[in-house]
């Protein structure tokens, strides 16, 4: 903006008349070609925004009014099905449309910073660059603006886009009973956010249980997979060892395996009739079948020991390299100083390696987190319960989401726990990363 403020105040009529009529600059200084299609945008921008834009962005106010609805026509004698407003292509349109007027804000903004450009270029004798010219920098100097261009495109129209229409939907009633065109939804402010948070309500009943084992169970899946991970690489790179290779792959089959097809197959083998259990009671180890899945505490458990055997590999192969590449003096000198191999793992091993691994680290909590598949695939967040509210006693926040996506269509209290969990990832991502060693010492290691 800085760049801009420069332009507009310093610049002569052509360049601050550029801000109201993009283009006229680079047309009166020789440019033709680009200052048409400066121009064009804005006749282009001002058409649809004639057309289209104002209404869609008007109709964000309430959503629509108009119900759709049977209606009885008297010269067919028949009831006839009347359209309604859409409160949802409504609510997308509109975005659309804001995102639309956002993006010619930033060419007006580059039509004035450079007509202030070519404005200095003619003062100080240079010829003005001619379309051809000018086209083709952008497949030399400025050949990185070309190459992200359809990128930062999709990324905007596939990605941003969508998540603002999503986040917008946490601040209105859509769900099962507010169905456009049929039943319109309109805006409820910030009452979501109260119903989740409240401790007194259905969902936040709901929430704040879900919340505590998620974070549980992130903890867990995080902590025990890094350091069993790690003491596994430890083992397999101790000096003596034999065939380090075939035990690296022996653990690795089971990240090379697609992880919905494990989980799946754990799910069957852990099922109340499923073959371990047959096993246990055929051998008259237990009298009944134990419920791996289907008891609250046990499923809980369960879920992490399945996670340790598919996140262990993960770590030990991160680890393996760091571990190579810690100096072998560090421990010689540890040794002779009279430290025990758990002092040294505590005082040399552990920092080295939670040094570099430390991102890493907080990558994989909040993965945990938002770990979908190892839940749902292997419990479908059950055991179900009546203490929640479309959730059960293994579902974490993602999951739940899911459910009240799809199944509940609540569409609404969904994107409100979307944003509560980007809340939460942020806030913990941003102070956790900012506390490591990685991030205050990186110059400073070694």
């Amino acid at each position: 903006m800085k760049q801009f403020y420069n332009a507009f105040i310093k610049g002569d009529y052509l360049t601050k008349l550029s801000l109201f009529i993009p283009g006229i600059s680079n047309i009166f200084r020789g440019q033709i070609i680009k200052g048409l299609l400066f121009f064009s945008s804005e006749i282009g921008y001002l058409i649809y925004m004639f057309f289209y834009g104002f209404s869609a962005i008007g109709k964000l106010k309430n959503l629509g009014t108009v119900e759709q609805g049977w209606i009885f026509d008297e010269n067919k004698g028949i009831d006839v099905l009347t359209p309604g407003d859409n409160s949802m292509l409504i609510l997308l349109y509109g975005v659309f449309a804001i995102f639309i007027t956002a993006a010619f804000l930033l060419i007006l903004k580059s039509s004035v910073v450079q007509a202030y450009e070519l404005e200095n270029d003619i003062k100080r004798g240079r010829k003005p660059l001619s379309f051809t010219e000018e086209m083709a920098e952008y497949t030399d100097s400025k050949l990185h603006r070309t190459l992200l261009f359809l990128p930062v495109l999709g990324v905007v129209l596939l990605t941003i886009l969508p998540l603002v229409f999503m986040i917008l939907i946490a601040f209105t009633n859509f769900d099962r009973d507010h169905q456009p065109p049929g039943n319109l939804f309109t805006w409820v402010g910030l009452d979501n956010f109260k119903a989740m948070l409240s401790s007194g309500s259905t969902m936040g009943k709901t929430f704040f249980p879900v919340l505590g084992w998620t974070l549980l169970w992130a903890t867990l899946a995080t902590s025990l997979n890094y350091i069993l991970g790690m003491l596994l690489a430890m083992l397999i790179n101790k000096k003596g060892i034999k065939i380090k290779g075939f035990y690296r792959t022996i653990f690795i089959l089971s990240i090379a395996i697609p992880q919905f097809v494990s989980l799946l197959v754990m799910r069957n083998i852990l099922d109340d009739d499923g073959p371990l259990n047959v096993i246990l009671q055929n051998s008259g180890i237990v009298s009944e079948y134990v419920p791996f899945l289907t008891d609250a505490t046990l499923a809980r458990i369960t879920v992490i020991i399945i996670n340790l055997w598919i996140g262990i590999p993960y770590t030990m192969l991160i680890t393996t390299g760091i571990l190579m590449n810690i100096p072998e003096d560090l421990y010689e000198s540890a040794k002779i100083d009279g430290a025990t191999p758990v002092t040294q793992y505590f005082r040399i091993t552990l920092p080295y390696v939670f040094f570099v691994t430390a991102p890493y680290l907080i990558t994989q909590f909040i993965g945990n987190i938002n770990n979908f598949n190892i839940i749902y695939f292997l419990t479908r967040g059950g055991p179900a319960t009546l203490d929640y509210y479309q959730a059960g006693k293994t579902d974490l926040l993602v999951t739940w989401l899911y459910k009240l996506t799809v199944g509940s269509k609540d569409y609404s209290y969904a994107a409100t726990i979307g944003i509560l969990v980007f809340i939460i990832s942020a806030v913990f991502s941003l102070i956790a990363y900012r506390r490591t060693s990685s991030y205050k010492n990186e110059e400073e290691f070694g």
